[in-house]
């Protein structure tokens, strides 16, 4: 049996979370491979290192000083490795590095700006291996550099090339725990490179797929993945088993428990990505796998979120002309938008967008070109919109789900903007006004799981 551990920042913040993190991996053998993230905050007034070493970053390249940013990276590594009773030359490492760091080139501010930005991993995952063996287990650093991580040349939105698994593939025979650093590898060019959002959650899922774990277990701050926001329904019961289908169009609607684009190396090698807590460990979290067993009709859960907007185009015979939803997207696409949904009728057809990216000037260009170039009828911008969504493999061939759905919308007063549900039919979707947001779900949870027992179910995997 061989695991891969990915810990996030909130279970690296001090020195406290690293030993509940030595002692989650020496009480199970199976966790050969550790993947770290750079520490989080300690308390809701502190800063992440990353953000820390942002600030090095930019104070150097407008030409400041960076001494108080540097000061505090490594007087923060240096108190965790002396309480981790590693001595006291940490803070006076991590003040050379970042030195020799900040004195490399700095013509391509971007690259520049990842060569810092990995360096809270970095250290981190150096760290911990020494913890570890001091602790009695033996273990090693691994330099995603020198393992073989080899990245797109895109600083901060790099991509992980398929020569990678090959490379890291040689892990899965170390003798020892190996601690591996997420968020950065490396180019052809030998270029320090990082990951885009989620990055340490993608470094996890690669090696995971390289090595090809039983298991891909992923660290984080909370039990497991809750049916509904406790924020919204403090009565939500927890979810044992998802699919990767599942996850993916709850992550997409609101769930944040990990970014699920990271994880697309573990889903497609199909390889069970486990969702655990650090300061809970024995609690039984949530499981990610392709398939589980399901109750027909039943809802997994509703995921919801705020900010989006919809650009409404009505047009009559829209449906005979050819092209016409090309051009649409088209220009949308040229304009450097991407689209959510777009539910559409034989004359009209709206375009749901993250509100963020329709600024007021893009909004202007983006109206005027499908005014000229496809002559509506009609053509307006809605924002203040949410979306809802219920996701769920029981949901396929359920006949009437749909009208429990907006028979729950209507008893709470909600009007639905627009409705539109998957190809696949795992999920349905609810736009309405941002105002009747949290109403909506509150109605929609007490619908499909008040009657539940706040127990979590029982399952077999």
């Amino acid at each position: 049996m061989l695991k891969v551990a990915k810990f996030g920042g909130s279970s690296l913040a001090d020195v406290e979370q690293v030993r509940k993190v030595i002692g989650i991996v020496r009480a199970d053998p199976a966790r050969r491979i550790v993947v770290v993230s750079a520490p989080g905050k300690r308390n809701p007034s502190d800063r992440k290192i990353t953000d820390l070493l942002i600030d090095c970053a930019q104070a150097a390249l407008a030409g400041r000083s960076a001494e108080t940013a540097i000061a505090a990276v490594a007087g923060r590594f240096g108190e965790m490795a002396s309480a981790l009773g590693l001595g006291d030359r940490w803070a006076g490492v991590v003040d050379a590095d970042l030195r020799r760091r900040l004195a490399g080139p700095r013509g391509d501010g971007a690259r520049f700006m990842d060569v810092l930005k990995a360096a809270g991993e970095d250290f981190c995952a150096r760290i911990l291996a020494e913890a570890f063996a001091h602790e009695g287990m033996p273990a090693r650093y691994v330099n995603p550099v020198d393992a073989g991580l080899r990245l797109s040349a895109e600083p901060g939105n790099a991509q992980v090339l398929e020569e990678s698994y090959a490379r890291l593939a040689v892990l899965r025979d170390s003798p020892e725990h190996v601690v591996f650093p997420g968020f950065f590898g490396a180019t052809r060019d030998g270029a320090i490179a990082t990951l885009p959002r989620g990055g340490s959650d993608t470094t996890g899922a690669v090696l995971a797929a390289a090595v090809g774990a039983d298991e891909y277990e992923n660290f984080t701050d909370v039990d497991c993945v809750y049916a509904v926001d406790p924020a919204i329904y403090p009565q939500a019961p927890p979810i044992p088993l998802l699919t990767y289908r599942e996850m993916r169009e709850l992550s997409y609607a609101g769930f944040r428990v990990f970014h699920d684009e990271a994880v697309v190396p573990a889903v497609r090698a199909r390889i069970p990505i486990h969702i655990r807590n650090t300061n809970r460990p024995d609690a039984v979290g949530t499981r990610v796998m392709a398939e589980r067993p399901y109750v027909a009709g039943e809802v997994a859960g509703i995921a919801s979120a705020e900010g989006f907007c919809t650009i409404f185009v009505d047009k009559y015979l829209m449906n005979r002309e050819v092209g016409f939803g090309r051009r649409l997207l088209q220009i949308l696409e040229e304009a450097g938008l991407s689209y959510e949904h777009q539910p559409s009728g034989m004359d009209s057809v709206s375009t749901v967008l993250r509100a963020e990216q329709l600024t007021p000037e893009r909004e202007a260009r983006v109206i005027a070109r499908i005014r000229e170039e496809l002559k509506p009828d009609e053509i307006s911008v809605e924002r203040g919109l949410a979306l809802i969504m219920l996701v769920g493999e029981g949901m396929r061939y359920t006949v009437g789900l749909a009208a429990r759905a907006t028979q729950a919308l209507a008893r709470a007063g909600v009007n639905i903007e627009m409705i539109n549900q998957g190809s696949s039919e795992i999920s349905l979707m609810f736009g309405l006004k941002d105002s009747d947001h949290r109403r909506a779900v509150q109605a929609l949870a007490e619908e499909f799981f008040g009657r539940r027992s706040p127990r979590p179910r029982r399952v077999s995997v």
